[in-house]
């Protein structure tokens, strides 16, 4: 199976025995998306767990990534794995899939669009107006890539398939794996160190195996009946974990290779609420309850760089016994990017957009990091709500009679804040990796402040552009640009602000 892989500015096509045989050759593994790309690093994880060869103890761990550790012994198991097990078509055990929906594939089976989650959507018609059964067929490596994320990241909802053909549990699909929450990992220099990065160290469990096939191996959950979950038996089961049941349908192209062109998708495998040792990467938030801590969740009205804040501080605290976080620090001065990547869906089913970010981290700068982010964050929310004071400070003199329902409206009108946010992400990087190359971070959030001050002024001037330019429209620039002046100089805002304002005098 074909991935992608970059080595420098040259990109190629690589199999997975040589992904894992000259890892440090490439610098990574790339996906169509963002989510698809950490579906294929978690499959190389699963390979190398499945493998054995992963580190026993922590302390081991640092020695592998210190030295770089080979994974060529890793690349040869696969080598030598038997072939029947890795064939997509296979007529009884299909790798990945399950051959229980066969019977119905050439009566009920969908174009191959189905198996990629951006473009299944609301599985009816796309903007280029393919209806979903429109069988144009894509490679077999394409198609597989496709499933791994979809096993990965699969959305709930209903799949084209009936209850009738298995049981009515075949038919309701629940959330894969990482639908709903921010994976985090940790990436390094090359392919080779990510990998060595994000193992778990331990001994291999017995029954801790690749899912090769919904038939054969471990035993699978039936569709009549109860729902039925299943917890991971270690590692390597966690990554190739089964959250559908899909067929994949083979057809041979011209040039005699083979493509997919059509599918079928059901429910699979369905997990419990996993314990920490399953959930190595989470960033943990505050949940609705009073002692509820649940997983970090992307967020469609806030960019993944606001919640960077979270992330530092799962970093600097580290309450979990033995996690990614509690590794990484036993690393002092090893500079890493944790990656974070999340999908967006509307109400748990239909997808709506990738979101994924870096954020540099240096073991032994934990608290400097927290410091960063969570006082950026807050002279942001603060700089927000001031931009907000000062439409609305504006709304008052443009409209002194409005109806109730309409203020709302009318201070949007006049609030630079979606502007202002919009242009902090590239100045707020530019702290963090300031700070990962050893700035104090007084003096770099200070200089962030100034730059958010600027943003805020411009935003609210843009805003304020279509007033007149006489009368109560002067009135409202002014008063407008007074008000935001004062927030963000006075004794309340927050000290960097203030430290800012001062040495522009």
């Amino acid at each position: 199976m074909a991935l992608t892989a970059t080595a420098g500015a040259h990109v190629t096509k690589i199999s997975l025995v040589r992904a894992l045989e000259d890892a440090d050759a490439f610098t990574a593994v790339v996906g169509a998306t963002p989510g698809e790309t950490v579906a294929l690093i978690e499959y190389l994880l699963a390979l190398l767990h499945a493998a054995d060869h992963v580190p026993r103890t922590d302390s081991e761990w640092c020695d592998w990534v210190r030295r770089g550790e080979s994974l060529a012994p890793a690349a040869a198991w696969l080598r030598n794995d038997a072939d029947e097990r890795w064939n997509l078509f296979d007529p009884e055990h299909p790798l990945g899939q399950n051959i229980a929906l066969a019977p119905f594939m050439a009566e009920h089976g969908v174009g191959p669009a189905q198996l990629v989650i951006e473009q299944a959507g609301d599985y009816n018609q796309f903007f280029d107006h393919r209806h979903l059964h429109h069988g144009v067929p894509v490679p077999a490596d394409v198609a597989f890539r496709a499933l791994l994320t979809r096993m990965a990241y699969g959305p709930g909802g209903n799949a084209k398939v009936k209850k009738e053909w298995l049981g009515p549990l075949l038919f309701p699909q629940s959330t894969a794996r990482l639908a709903g929450r921010v994976r985090v990992l940790a990436l390094g220099r090359t392919l080779g160190e990510t990998l060595r990065l994000n193992l778990i160290p331990g001994a291999k469990r017995p029954d801790d195996g690749l899912n090769y096939s919904w038939t054969g191996g471990r035993p699978r959950r039936g569709f009549r009946g109860t729902k039925v979950t299943r917890l991971p038996d270690g590692p390597a089961d966690t990554y190739s974990y089964l959250c559908r049941s899909v067929l994949l349908h083979p057809v041979r192209m011209g040039d005699g290779s083979l493509a997919v062109d059509r599918v079928l998708i059901g429910s699979g495998e369905v997990l419990p609420e996993l314990p920490g040792e399953f959930l190595q990467d989470a960033v943990m938030v505050k949940g609705k309850g009073k002692d509820d801590w649940v997983p970090l969740r992307p967020s469609p009205d806030r960019a993944m760089w606001r919640e960077a804040h979270a992330l530092y501080a799962t970093v600097a605290e580290r309450t979990k016994d033995r996690d990614l976080y509690n590794r990484l620090a036993l690393l002092p001065g090893t500079r890493v990017q944790l990656w974070t990547v999340g999908l967006i869906t509307r109400q748990q089913s239909t997808p709506v957009a990738w979101v994924a970010d870096e954020f540099p981290y240096v073991p032994g700068q934990e608290m400097e990091f927290r410091e960063v982010s969570e006082e950026a964050s807050g002279i942001c929310e603060y700089v927000s709500r001031a931009l907000w004071a000062a439409a609305d400070t504006a709304r008052v003199i443009v409209y002194p009679n409005p109806k109730p329902t309409d203020k709302k409206q009318q201070t949007i009108r006049f609030n630079g804040a979606a502007e202002m946010w919009a242009g902090a992400g590239e100045p707020f990087h530019a702290l963090l990796d300031a700070v990962a190359e050893g700035l104090e971070p007084a003096e770099g959030l200070i200089g962030f402040a100034a730059d958010i001050t600027d943003l805020a002024i411009t935003a609210l001037n843009n805003r304020l552009d279509s007033l007149p330019s006489h009368g109560s429209g002067v009135r409202a620039r002014l008063e407008a640009q007074a008000r935001l002046r004062r927030s963000l100089t006075g004794s309340r805002a927050p000290y960097h602000l203030q430290e800012a304002a001062h040495a522009r005098r």
